[in-house]
């Protein structure tokens, strides 16, 4: 076992009493409150001012999902209720396709009192029509759901705003609100997929974005489809038990390019813009060794990331990320599309993100993990500071600003000359004397 597999869940619980979890939001998204952590120091302002501590000329990298209606209730013929949880698609795969889907399509989905779904086909009736719901195998934890509605102008993505519900999450402990539909969402979602709003986002505004434009920052958007796993709780002693859940991403090549670009300035907003950038590293590494990887063989594994996994270069991100922009140019792709499983914890070190903007995350949870890591293990300074000046945690709560210049030596020497002369001199570029 890892050292990083071997890190015990219980050094990261902390107490969090319900009445600090924000179980609605403000009504001005950007009069949050917002924890800046820079050179080991906290303090604290309003989300609206935030340009004032992003450097200028910085790149802000945001993931811009979409949350469907992604929880259904259906009917037996007896009556009682099944709840069917939408997860990501199966036939067609592909999100966009899947949701101009007429007449049918195949999902994986999470089923409520599954057991007392022994056959045959459940019902949702609407006032326009009705939608079934077949089940027609297993995929791990995850049932195959095939959907067929009586519409035939229907598309999916309407099946679901007739049908389905926003799943808000579970910890709010309340039914979701006509207000939610909008508040649940970052005013610049587009790409629908997720079943969780990539929350960090949630506090900006047009004032915001146009404060971060008048001090030349800069902002490009990916997409990560935030799946029900973001709220699994690590219930293993240690991490080597817990499996992270693999979700879709999607990057432009105008954004790899910005990233070069930009090295050494990127901020990312929120944790799955964190991952996903971070992701990028580990699939320029595998282009490294194999340009011609397929699309598949892309995917970066939960345990990628750590020194076990030695059979790999060292590389600097700007050539890693190269790589990438390479594959994609070889390759006439304008977007690269992958998954990821990425964990990380304490022990990993950073390479393509130097800040973060993050809310405040649940006890026990990989989230809390990879606040440790970015902070240099500083996370409950962090969080204690916060419980004690009143920041409101979770989904709809107050925001943090992170600077990652609290890292170790050894988290530092990715970005600076040492690891350029190691490259360079593995490449023959530089001669030891």
């Amino acid at each position: 076992m890892s050292e990083v597999q071997a890190i015990c869940i219980d050094a990261f619980d902390y107490d969090l009493p319900d009445h600090r979890i924000a179980k609605f939001p403000l009504q001005k998204r950007d009069t949050s409150k917002l924890l800046v952590w820079k050179n080991g120091q906290i303090s604290e302002t309003l989300f609206r001012n935030l340009s004032r501590f992003i450097p200028e000329n910085a790149l802000l990298v945001f993931n811009n999902t979409k949350v469907i209606q992604a929880r259904m209730i259906f009917r037996k013929k007896t009556g009682a209720s099944i709840e069917i949880f939408c997860l990501e698609p199966s036939e067609p795969s592909d999100y966009a396709q899947a949701f101009t889907q007429t007449k049918s399509c195949i999902w994986l989905c999470l089923v409520g009192n599954s057991k007392r779904w022994k056959e045959g086909k459940l019902t949702c009736v609407t006032p326009d029509g009705q939608c079934t719901a077949e089940r027609i195998g297993r995929w791990g934890e995850t049932e195959c759901i095939r959907f067929e509605w009586d519409q035939p102008e229907w598309t999916f993505a309407d099946v679901l705003e007739k049908c389905g519900e926003l799943p808000i999450p579970p910890y709010l402990n309340r039914k979701t609100e006509a207000s939610d539909k909008e508040t649940y969402q970052t005013i610049y979602s587009q790409m629908k997929g997720s079943v969780a709003a990539p929350t960090a986002g949630l506090h900006f505004t047009d004032a915001v974005f146009q404060s971060l434009k008048e001090k030349h920052i800069g902002r490009e958007e990916l997409t990560l489809h935030v799946g029900a796993g973001t709220f699994k709780p690590v219930k293993s002693r240690t991490l080597a038990g817990h499996e992270m859940h693999s979700e879709w991403f999607s990057v432009k090549k105008s954004t790899i390019e910005q990233l070069i670009k930009k090295e050494g300035q990127v901020i990312a907003v929120g944790t799955t813009s964190m991952r996903t950038l971070e992701s990028l590293y580990y699939i320029g590494l595998l282009l490294e060794k194999n340009p011609e990887a397929s699309p598949e063989a892309l995917a970066v594994g939960q345990w990628e990331p750590y020194p076990e996994n030695v059979d790999r270069p060292i590389l600097p991100p700007s050539v890693a990320l190269g790589n990438v922009l390479d594959y994609m140019e070889r390759n006439h792709l304008e977007t690269l599309t992958t998954r990821t499983q990425i964990l990380i914890a304490p022990g990993y070190s950073f390479k393509t993100v130097q800040g973060i903007i993050t809310n405040f995350h649940q006890p026990k949870s990989t989230l809390l993990l990879l606040i440790s890591a970015f902070t240099g293990g500083r996370w409950r300074e962090i969080y204690d500071y916060a419980l004690a000046n009143d920041f409101r945690f979770l989904s709809y709560g107050d925001s943090s600003l992170l600077f990652n210049d609290a890292y170790s030596e050894n988290d530092k020497m990715i970005n600076t000359g040492r690891v350029q002369e190691e490259y360079r001199r593995s490449t023959g570029g530089v001669q030891e004397e």
